[in-house]
């Protein structure tokens, strides 16, 4: 029977995962949905490929993946019968046939996360895991103005981790944007793509600003200097949710933009 391949959108809550990729003995989203697969398909095993690889804790609005088989099924079928066999954090949103050249991963040209911060003088236990969260005040016309300072193609050595994988530090930010809500403030990050901790190492150096313990321009001197050393801390993952992944070579994909998918999922509604 000819192998096809079959596209699938997923949402997920972070917390107590070890992340997205693989790995041996440790409580993963990958791991669990290739398992869901194999019961699904009555296979011994079902591989995966992912838009995008999130860490710890990390949530997904939107995740994009793609695996091959010669199974047939409607595309509510594949949902609902995968969700069977997932637990209540991991839900597959969609399903649908693409063409054989279809590559989650590197078909991706663009991909969106916000980074969802809860100010107030306790943490919140209801949202405890789901937003970041600070009891400073934070100013946050001076952040943005920092963020402006970010934008374009960079190398983001200062902001990548000591164990980041990629070939290349240099990537291109198309937004970087700070709005308050409320007593949130939603930050949304948009690249070709993104170095390991990198948004996180971002906003870890956004709040430096934020709390005015640094000026707007030593943002710019710490991209320069291409040292992680100087930038701020990894902030915690908490509030980070990969929100939206563009393929402008499958249309066919129903994805919803990147504040679609956040009203959709958390309530939030944004103005972009």
């Amino acid at each position: 029977m000819d192998t096809g391949r079959i596209a699938l959108g997923l949402a997920y809550d972070g917390s107590g995962w070890h992340g997205w990729q693989t790995q041996v003995h440790r409580h993963t989203l990958q791991d669990t949905l290739q398992a869901a697969l194999a019961r699904f398909l009555d296979r011994p095993s079902v591989a995966t490929v992912c838009a995008g690889r999130t860490d710890a804790g990390v949530h997904a609005l939107q995740q994009v993946v793609h695996l091959d088989t010669d199974a047939v099924r409607r595309d509510e079928s594949w949902v609902r019968g995968l969700n069977a066999h997932l637990p209540p954090s991991l839900r597959v949103l969609w399903a649908r046939p693409v063409s054989a050249d279809f590559h989650a991963r590197f078909d991706a040209r663009a991909r969106t996360y916000f980074y969802v911060l809860h100010c107030a003088p306790v943490r919140s236990p209801i949202l405890h895991g789901r937003v970041g969260w600070v009891h400073d005040a934070l100013d946050e016309i001076a952040m943005q103005d920092a963020a402006d300072l970010l934008l374009g193609q960079h190398d983001f050595s200062a902001f990548r981790s000591a164990e980041c994988q990629a070939h290349s530090p240099v990537r291109t930010l198309d937004r970087l944007d700070v709005l308050r809500q409320g007593d949130f403030l939603v930050f949304r990050f948009c690249a070709n793509a993104f170095l390991h901790h990198m948004v996180r190492n971002l906003m870890g150096t956004l709040l430096m600003v934020g709390r005015q313990r640094r000026p707007v321009a030593w943002v710019a001197e710490v991209l320069a200097d291409c040292d992680r050393r100087r930038a701020a801390a990894t902030f915690m993952a908490d509030g980070l949710y990969l929100a939206d992944v563009t393929y402008p070579r499958a249309p066919e994909l129903p994805l919803l933009t990147a504040s679609q998918a956040l009203a959709q999922h958390m309530g939030i509604r944004l103005p972009w």
